[in-house]
């Protein structure tokens, strides 16, 4: 029985070192990819070691961007719509899913319903109506088209806050209302402290989806010093001339960099998050 498990045990192993091996590969070819002469990349596209070890040369190439505008504008650019859009989903996601797990008020099923609804509202569907109204607040060619639509609490995250709320005792609330707290004292001191969890993870997704967003900088971005990463990349590919594969895959490779550093950092409130509010929910 003992032979039995070790095999098992190993067998497992195997499968699922595996399956990592086949989700990280495209990744690492795009690394190794971006140490890699734009020829060598596609005649030499089986191996992940390039002939010139460490050769930087791309990613020096790719930092100078295009004209005046370096990368580091790029990346300026992208760390503020989403940071700022990622703080927003932190600061009131919390505060109407507490809303709508602790006041009662008329039509709170319903109301709770149309938000979950939204849900289900392709994204296509609103790009006209969203830019027509941009357009008329002379928004276009800024970052407020891009804040903003995420700066206030999107309906996943405000489900997300409230599964969590939900499995929080009651009893710390009465406890905190027999000391004197009012609704918004309970909020900052008894509930926003305990659903740290799943602000993170709401903080998390929120800035994944912004800084790799390119539909909407598409649409609402017209003046290159004002593109983030994710349109920036675009700028790589020419039709009508050479397209300098290994500038790209460089500056590819630091574009992941913030999004895998933050998950990094914060992956165990990210697991704690998602299977807390999946248990109690």
């Amino acid at each position: 029985m003992k032979a039995k498990n070790i095999y098992g045990s190993i067998l497992y192993h195997i499968i699922i070192t595996t399956l990592g091996l086949l989700m990280l590969y495209p990744i690492l070819w795009m690394i190794a990819s971006s140490f890699k002469d734009n020829t060598e990349i596609f005649s030499n596209a089986h191996s992940l070691i390039s002939a010139k070890l460490l050769n930087i040369r791309n990613y020096i190439e790719g930092w100078k961007g295009f004209g005046d505008v370096t990368f580091a504008v790029y990346f300026k650019n992208s760390l503020i719509i989403s940071s700022v859009s990622a703080i927003g989903q932190v600061l009131l996601s919390g505060f109407v899913a507490y809303g709508f797990a602790r006041t009662k008020f008329i039509g709170k099923k319903i109301l709770f319903g149309l938000v979950i609804v939204t849900m289900l509202i392709p994204r296509q569907i609103l790009m006209v109506p969203q830019y027509i109204l941009f357009n008329k607040l002379g928004w276009i060619n800024s970052f407020k088209p891009l804040i903003l639509p995420n700066f206030f609490p999107l309906p996943f995250f405000i489900f997300l806050c409230l599964q969590f709320i939900q499995g929080l005792p009651i009893e710390l609330d009465e406890a905190a209302k027999i000391d004197g707290c009012g609704k918004y004292s309970i909020y900052f001191r008894i509930i926003l402290p305990n659903i740290k969890p799943a602000l993170i993870t709401c903080f998390i997704f929120s800035f994944y989806w912004t800084w790799q967003d390119f539909l909407s900088p598409l649409i609402y971005i017209e003046s290159n010093k004002l593109y983030p990463v994710s349109l920036a990349l675009k700028m790589f590919s020419d039709p009508s001339s050479v397209t300098n594969w290994g500038a790209m895959f460089a500056m590819s490779t630091l574009s992941v960099a913030p999004a895998f550093i933050i998950f990094l950092f914060f992956q165990r409130y990210l697991v704690e998050g998602i299977t807390t509010t999946g248990i109690k929910g």
